[in-house]
């Protein structure tokens, strides 16, 4: 796993996102994210899970210079895992807690919405999911998975605006828990894993499965006909047209 860190402490695991200076996600991410969720799950000795970033970065989103270079099964196929990693975050049956650590945009937000609690360092941050300005469709299983956040007439207004919030947005309209200074982040994160591993394993467990089955359903529809535009979208001349903007001011 090169684009991930793992660190077992006690009952609890530590995935820390470790891919370059602002954690930009390629299919290496997914799929490192992805074997990691599936070995935690697995593992009875692990009970509950912090994910967080490096730096100031938790994740600048998705890597739009090497995506752009993606062929078409490779693009299809990012997707597909990403959808998957998505489901598997949603339906994990341990505690998963984000501790985000400064700038989560668009890809990197989507990845801490599917966890229990999330803990944001304040300061000159932004997270939110802005993928309309990016030139993305946005499918509607993100719709459903930010509308259980903060509402879905919020997440009907913000995703139509690409709105990306402070952090003391975020934590006004639900998007984020908890707000402390950057070195504190884990602490608090940790401290909320530690409450939730208060509770009965199984009892808690279940509970949570109860409370995202209307979440889940929703989000169990065909692949290709929730990605469908998504996929179209993204060959056509005006998004190309915005990813190459986007990548001559990242290397500029």
């Amino acid at each position: 796993m090169s684009s991930i860190k793992i660190e077992l402490i006690g009952d609890k695991a530590v995935i820390r996102l470790d891919r370059g200076k602002v954690n930009a996600i390629n299919a290496d991410v997914i799929h490192d994210l992805t074997q990691a969720i599936l070995e935690l799950k697995a593992d009875e000795k692990v009970r509950g899970v912090m994910i967080t970033g490096k730096g100031e970065f938790f994740s600048a989103g998705l890597d739009v210079v090497e995506l752009y270079n993606y062929n078409e099964e490779e693009i299809l196929n990012f997707w597909r895992d990403y959808d998957r990693l998505l489901r598997l975050m949603i339906a994990f049956p341990k505690p998963l807690v984000a501790a985000i650590n400064g700038h989560c945009s668009a890809g990197g937000c989507l990845l801490t919405l599917g966890c229990d609690y999330r803990v944001m360092a304040s300061g000159n941050y932004r997270i939110g999911l802005n993928e309309v300005a990016l030139g993305i469709v946005i499918p509607e299983t993100v719709y459903h998975l930010y509308s259980f956040a903060i509402g879905r007439s919020k997440a009907y207004q913000y995703l139509l605006e690409g709105k990306m919030h402070s952090p003391d947005e975020a934590l006004s309209c639900g998007l984020i828990h908890e707000l402390h200074p950057l070195e504190q982040v884990e602490l608090h994160a940790n401290k909320q894993l530690d409450h939730y591993l208060k509770f009965s394993t199984a009892v808690w467990a279940q509970s949570k499965l109860n409370f995202r089955n209307a979440l889940l359903q929703r989000i169990r529809t065909d692949f290709q006909t929730t990605f469908e535009h998504t996929i179209r979208q993204w060959w056509s001349e005006e998004s190309r047209s915005i990813m190459v903007g986007m990548i001559a001011k990242l290397k500029g």
